[in-house]
């Protein structure tokens, strides 16, 4: 049995190239005691993949040159060796990586049922994205029901689900995405209050527009002038979700910072950082109730999903190009 992986041959500067990642074929190993073999099916390709590549202090330690590329996935467990908990047919979710096969003792594997929802799900809405959104809306931004909540990246994985989660909390949503098909699919299929294309649109009108009391709940996803944009627009006591930064991540020079930040100041307003993995132990509670959400239909799902381990690179770069809806998924297996 073949296993073909990606892996982290450089570092990258800017944008990653090809040459970023090397593709590569081995033996799948014997398993030991305790261990199973998952055959993946789905690949989650998420902003974060870009920070884990560089050699700097994070929340996580970086990829390794020569090591394969870090990734979430979902799978079906085709072989297991006395292990306690997993068995062959299992569908499991965990870190994976870029790769065809992955053999695990099962630490950081989850399963999860597919006749609830199916396997895509569970690295989207059901998967890190999904508890991104909800721990971040909910539990650092502590929306409460009537606030006005903006949310950039708002067609994306991340911000598709908060804007939802916002919704549904009795909130005022304004979603800013890039061009006119992802903002009608913001208003129109995600129930949006309002959209705004910062690709065709002024940013600071269009909230100045649409949100003309401030500001309580920015959830941002993008960095760069729109977070500058939306600072500006603060109400008193506003909070502010620092999730990513995706406008930077590629920059060759340094991050660009917020010249707006006095309005924190100002507004007596807050802005913090979260990490999705702070919040794990939570998962399952988190995943229950937004699987209820979704069976009642006030919870829409959406991915993205382009085929062939082959293609990793050129899917990956719609993660910053932009030419995707919805949560982007490598389709590996049938």
């Amino acid at each position: 049995m073949i296993n073909k992986q990606q892996i982290l041959a450089k570092r990258p500067t800017g944008m990653p190239g090809p040459d970023t990642w090397t593709l590569t074929e081995s033996e799948v190993p014997e398993l030991k005691d305790g261990e199973v073999l998952i055959e993946q099916h789905y690949i989650s390709l998420d902003p974060a993949m870009r920070g884990w590549m560089n050699d700097s202090r994070s929340y996580i330690p970086p990829v390794g040159i020569g090591e394969v590329m870090r990734a979430g996935t979902v799978g079906k467990v085709i072989r297991a060796k006395n292990h306690p908990q997993f068995k062959e047919g299992d569908v499991l979710s965990g870190w994976g990586g870029v790769q065809q096969y992955t053999i695990t003792n099962g630490e950081g594997y989850y399963p999860v049922d597919t006749s609830l929802a199916p396997m895509p799900t569970y690295i989207g809405t059901l998967g890190m994205p999904g508890m991104t959104a909800y721990f971040g809306i909910l539990e650092v931004g502590k929306i409460k029901e009537g606030e006005v909540v903006v949310v950039s990246g708002a067609a994306g994985a991340v911000g598709s689900v908060v804007g939802q989660i916002a919704k549904i909390k009795g909130c005022r949503v304004v979603g800013i995405a890039g061009g006119p098909e992802k903002c009608r699919y913001l208003t129109d299929e995600l129930g949006f209050d309002a959209a705004i294309d910062y690709k065709n649109e002024s940013v600071s009108a269009a909230l100045k527009s649409h949100c003309p009391d401030g500001i309580d709940v920015y959830f941002d996803n993008v960095g760069g002038e729109i977070l500058d944009a939306a600072l500006a627009r603060l109400r008193r006591h506003a909070r502010v979700v620092i999730c990513g930064a995706i406008s930077q991540y590629n920059n060759r020079d340094n991050v660009k910072g917020p010249s707006n930040y006095l309005s924190l100041l100002v507004n007596r307003a807050t802005m913090q950082g979260m990490v999705v993995m702070d919040y794990a132990e939570n998962y399952a509670t988190a995943a229950r109730e937004m699987g209820g959400w979704m069976q009642a239909g006030k919870l829409k799902s959406r991915e993205d999903i382009y085929e062939g381990i082959e293609n990793f690179h050129a899917t990956f770069t719609r993660l910053f190009t932009g030419d995707k809806q919805g949560k982007l998924v490598l389709k590996v297996k049938e």
